[in-house]
């Protein structure tokens, strides 16, 4: 079964990073990245886990690692071949910035038709940074294919895939034809491995393919962010620290009681 699988990633800023470091570009509306580290969004690496996990399960599948970014984004593609994805795809234009979901999804969709189309995509649920949740429903209207969100569990049945999604309460499962688009949570089946060595240092020769925009069949308008952010911004919060003064335990516990059922916290 010749099975393309494609999982769409995206490199973010450490959501680790340490609060003090986090500084927001007053003229971008974006988070400097200056001095921190930037990785791949970790529900996109979940998605990488369990497309990699199915395409072992499946004789003649391949898997093409697809990023929409610049040349820095090349190390969550590294990551990826590291993980033994078949392909790697980056996709980028100078023109594109800051760029929504609406955007990203369509530019995504128009690459995957270039690549010869898929019968899986698979993407994060949403990116960690601005947590949309719409390119996986994007690029499924574009493709003129279903999606189904909120996927934990996948397997692939001949024609269909039966797929475990969250819902209310609990987890449903249910059937879909393929090719499909599906949105990725993490669960215990799909905790992204730890490459091995010999898979990372083969990941740094391999080549990435780099598409652009006159390589796609694209509505330049629609390459263009529909929703403006007029501002963004760090809350700065004053804390007011009461120290209560005293030696003994038993009348300190006391004033803090006091204190608190003042304060109607208690």
């Amino acid at each position: 079964m010749n099975m393309h699988i494609v999982v769409c990633l995206k490199q973010v800023l450490d959501p680790e990073i340490t609060p003090k470091y986090f500084k927001i570009d007053p003229d971008t509306n974006r988070p400097e990245n200056s001095d921190t580290d930037l990785v791949i969004d970790s529900f996109a690496e979940n998605a990488l886990e369990l497309a990699v996990q199915l395409r072992d399960k499946v004789p003649g599948a391949t898997v093409t690692a697809l990023c929409l970014g610049d040349e820095e984004s090349e190390e969550v593609l590294r990551r990826a071949l590291a993980f033994t994805a078949n392909a790697a795809v980056r996709v980028w234009d100078e023109e594109w910035e800051n760029l929504d979901g609406q955007a990203v999804g369509h530019i995504l969709a128009q690459t995957i038709k270039s690549l010869g189309g898929a019968q899986l995509v698979l993407t994060g649920y949403q990116a960690s940074d601005i947590e949309e949740g719409l390119v996986g429903p994007v690029m499924a209207e574009e493709l003129g294919i279903p999606c189904v969100t909120l996927v934990s569990e996948l397997e692939v049945e001949e024609n269909n895939a039966k797929v475990t999604v969250e819902v209310e309460g609990g987890y449903a499962v249910v059937s879909v034809p393929t090719p499909s688009v599906f949105t990725i949570i993490s669960s215990e089946t799909n905790v992204p491995r730890l490459p091995k060595v010999k898979d990372i240092r083969l990941a740094r020769s391999k080549p990435i393919t780099l598409l652009e925009s006159e390589d796609l069949n694209l509505d330049r308008e629609r390459c263009q962010s529909g929703v403006k952010l007029e501002r963004a911004y760090v809350l700065n919060r004053e804390v007011v620290c009461e120290v209560l003064p005293g030696d003994d335990g038993a009348e300190l516990a006391g004033k803090l009681a006091d204190r608190l059922l003042a304060l109607k916290i208690l």
